[in-house]
């Protein structure tokens, strides 16, 4: 049966039902998606402005504090001056402060002394201290008009005979001798009546001004963060203080006020109820606005996609993830001859073929790696054996029979485990072993003309390395850095983590920039089998461990080189097992 009978016979008995399911799940994803859009969109509502109420609540009435106690700050500062003065001029020994000018040389001393005080109680805010005689008389800077004082409308209408002290209120200080429009800073003032009839200072009244640009700009700038009006009013119900904008009150206003100890001074600050909560109402039109189009978005994706999102189509779906999770084996059921349906027998036939593919992949990966290990293993070096027979036939001619069994001892222990390829990966100290019995071979053919030393602790010893990767690099020591087997060997092995780090170093002929250059490069023809050993060492520990791992070399020509191998730990049990799987 082809694919075209199969369409013919399931398409028949399928006719009609997308529709249906289409509508369904519309239904469905309408009904899911708007009931939690509305109570959350409801709920996160009431949540937000009730924590944005509550936050402009508490900041106004902070600002309303700091408001309150930098006020405060500067009438306690004015208060404190005005009774240090007061308290000067009450001491009996300062009888030369009168109401006239002083005209005895004692008498200038005194006021001499007086205004010093005076300016030693000045402050960077300080805009003037004043004593104001009943005659006209002043003390002080000479930089008052007594005459303009009666500019100031609080200074004029306050009692003759009033005790304590009087806050004049902001005002600005336009009484200098000489002032323009630019010097006519904003002051706070206050006015001290001296009453004692036994002095000569009675009558005569303190006066304190302290500049108020700074605190007026407090008050601006609380006005322009809230849109507050701000009304500052002293006990008896006068203005000391209110926003330059016409203003309304309403019972519905959110209100924050504060009582001056200072001076009882009231500080109201008025938002009218509107303003506070237009924060939670923009947070409302927003939510609307979100739910509002949120609902036409979902209904047009729902009307758009409802069509596709089918029990089939979730099916494929669930298939296509298994895959991906590399569940190769899974097979989609084919329930119909529409679209879907060749869509599923096309993910069928797609899944076997790439199952298909990744197991000759598999399977060429694993015949290439072998052939690979392979190559490098039966790259065995002729020229170890030529030069062993030579020694051998050397030693035999000047000596006795002893030095060559040893020598073929030493020969038959190299070659056993070169030649034996059963075990890829070996123990490090099965690796030196054959090194020792390489090196013995040397020592008779050379004699004992070459030093080695190893640094390697024990537990090192059982972690694996690839058969045969030191000894092409030992014989690349003998065959073309020693000359007559004449230096220095020195092996090291550390740890590093979870990695083994060997260095072996000699101090033989050493390598040019060139030669260190093209030492691993694979596309350079070598004669003979100069740096060979070192490209397959690198090349096994790759292939075994990956292609972090393996070799580097420097080497300085006439110094020696110095070859580091870095690879991962791994014992033989572990070995073993992975092997396994």
């Amino acid at each position: 049966m082809n694919l075209r009978e199969i369409k013919e016979r399931t398409g028949r008995k399928f006719t009609g039902t997308y529709h249906s399911i289409r509508t369904k799940l519309l239904t469905c994803f309408l009904i899911v998606t708007l009931i939690p859009l509305f109570s959350l969109g409801g709920l996160s509502y009431i949540q937000s402005a009730r924590v944005i109420n509550s936050q402009f609540g508490k900041y106004g009435d902070n600002a309303v504090a700091q408001l309150e106690q930098q006020t405060s700050s500067s009438l306690n500062r004015m208060k404190q001056t005005a009774e240090t003065i007061y308290s000067y001029l009450l001491d009996p020994s300062h009888s030369g402060i009168g109401n006239e000018t002083p005209s005895t040389y004692s008498d200038i001393m005194e006021k001499n002394d007086f205004e010093t005080l005076l300016k030693s109680l000045r402050t960077q805010l300080t805009a003037g201290i004043y004593i104001i005689t009943t005659s006209g008389y002043y003390y002080g800077e000479n930089n008052l008009d007594v005459n303009k004082l009666s500019n100031i409308q609080t200074w004029k209408t306050r009692p003759k005979a009033y005790a304590g002290t009087y806050w004049l209120g902001f005002y600005p200080q336009n009484h200098a001798i000489k002032s323009s429009d630019s010097d006519k800073v904003p002051v706070l003032g206050l006015a001290v009546p001296i009453h004692h009839p036994d002095k000569a200072q009675d009558g005569s009244v303190i006066l304190i001004e302290e500049n108020a640009e700074e605190l007026l700009r407090s008050y601006a700038k609380f006005e322009a963060d809230t849109h507050a009006h701000l009304l500052i009013k002293s006990p008896d119900g006068t203005v000391v203080y209110e926003t330059n904008a016409p203003y309304t009150p309403h019972n519905s206003d959110v209100t924050w006020t504060r009582t001056l100890d200072v001076n009882q001074w009231t500080m109201e600050a008025r938002i009218p109820a509107k303003a506070f909560y237009q924060s939670s109402g923009v947070i409302r039109a927003n939510t609307m606005l979100v739910a509002v189009v949120s609902c036409l978005l979902a209904f047009g994706i729902a009307y758009l996609f409802s069509s596709r999102f089918t029990s089939r189509i979730r099916t494929l779906k669930d298939s296509m993830q298994k895959v991906s999770f590399g569940k190769l084996d899974t097979r989609t059921p084919i329930e119909g001859s529409d679209e879907l349906g060749s869509l599923d027998m096309s993910f069928n036939r797609m899944v076997m073929g790439v199952q298909t593919l990744i197991g000759e992949v598999e399977q060429s990966e694993r015949l290439k790696k072998e052939a690979e290990l392979r190559a490098f293993h039966y790259q065995i070096n002729p020229h170890l054996l030529f030069n062993t027979l030579n020694s051998i036939q050397w030693k035999a001619r000047l000596q006795g029979a002893e030095d060559i069994r040893q020598m073929l001892y030493h020969l038959t222990m190299v070659l056993e485990g070169n030649l034996d390829i059963s075990q890829e990966l070996i123990t490090l100290n099965r690796e030196l072993r054959m090194i020792g019995h390489f090196l013995k071979i040397q020592e008779i053919r050379y004699g004992k003309v070459f030093h080695y030393r190893l640094d390697c602790d024990e537990h090192l010893q059982s972690y694996l390395i690839p058969r045969m990767t030191l000894q092409p690099l030992f014989e690349n020591i003998f065959f073309h850095a020693f000359t007559d087997g004449e230096g220095e060997i020195e092996v090291t092995v550390k740890e590093d983590q979870d990695e083994l780090v060997l260095t072996l170093r000699d101090n033989g002929a050493g390598m040019n920039e060139d030669k260190l250059s093209q030492l691993f490069s694979q596309k350079v023809k070598r004669k003979g089998r100069g740096g060979l050993g070192v490209v397959n060492a690198d090349q096994k520990f790759k292939l075994h461990f990956g292609p972090l791992y393996g070799l580097t070399v420097h080497s300085v020509k006439g110094e020696g080189t110095l070859i580091t191998i870095r690879w991962p730990k791994r014992e033989e049990a572990n070995d073993d097992e992975h092997r396994e799987h």
